[in-house]
């Protein structure tokens, strides 16, 4: 069954793993709410996830802060500096590397920390492999901008998740406003540069009034 690293769900919201553990914070972790960032972070995150290079990363900030946005930026820096990574107790996210398995995120790193030292771990993981995909990770260095990011990002909570539904919602409004009104604008000089293509109205015509019948009185 295929399966993908770095997917999860934080409640009922899809979240990538951008850092299994915070430095000196190993019960937090970083994420991001793939259902919440923009299309163009989206994009990127999930091609970056789903690439080889994200698959055999340890931590997807590794291999994200790799990535390049279509406007040239780093993915990684870009989402801490517009804040959508964001710091989360690892107990409650689950790992879904594929549909049929999944693992709490602290019990992972529990097994991935003890590997080192062989015997149970280990077997528990060959398990894990077997059964939901996992793979054995590689040590690398840890990103600067993770760091970063985990000092600047708060706990998410619903009442902050919200606000900030709230708040893209608003921008939505606003560029949708701005599109309705650019779109007016150009109807209206396509109308001045082309009159024939304005619609005509329907005209309608008015009834002609009954004729009223005289009635005969009676003698």
């Amino acid at each position: 069954m295929a399966f993908v690293k770095h997917i999860g769900k934080h409640g009922d919201r899809k979240v990538a793993v951008v850092y299994r553990k915070v430095p000196g914070e190993d019960h937090m972790c970083l994420v991001t709410y793939t259902e919440v960032i923009p299309s163009h972070f989206h994009d990127s995150v999930i091609n970056c996830i789903e690439s080889k290079v994200g698959q055999a990363a340890e931590n997807l900030a590794d291999a994200l802060d790799r990535e390049i946005l279509p406007d040239g930026r780093n993915t990684l820096h870009a989402l801490h500096k517009e804040g959508y990574i964001k710091k989360v107790p690892t107990n409650q996210v689950v790992i879904t590397p594929n549909a049929k398995s999944h693992i709490r995120l602290d019990e992972l790193n529990t097994v991935l920390d003890d590997l080192a030292t062989g015997g149970e771990a280990a077997e528990k993981l060959a398990e894990m492999d077997r059964n939901a995909g996992l793979v054995d990770p590689t040590a690398k260095k840890k990103a600067e901008t993770v760091q970063e990011a985990a000092a600047d990002a708060g706990v998410i909570t619903d009442e902050s998740l919200a606000n900030e539904l709230l708040q893209q919602s608003q921008r939505m409004t606003v560029e949708a406003e701005s599109m309705l009104a650019e779109s007016k604008r150009l109807e209206a000089e396509a109308y001045n540069l082309n009159p024939a293509l304005k619609p005509k109205r329907a005209t309608t015509k008015k009834a002609a009034p009954k004729k009223r019948v005289a009635v005969k009185a009676k003698a």
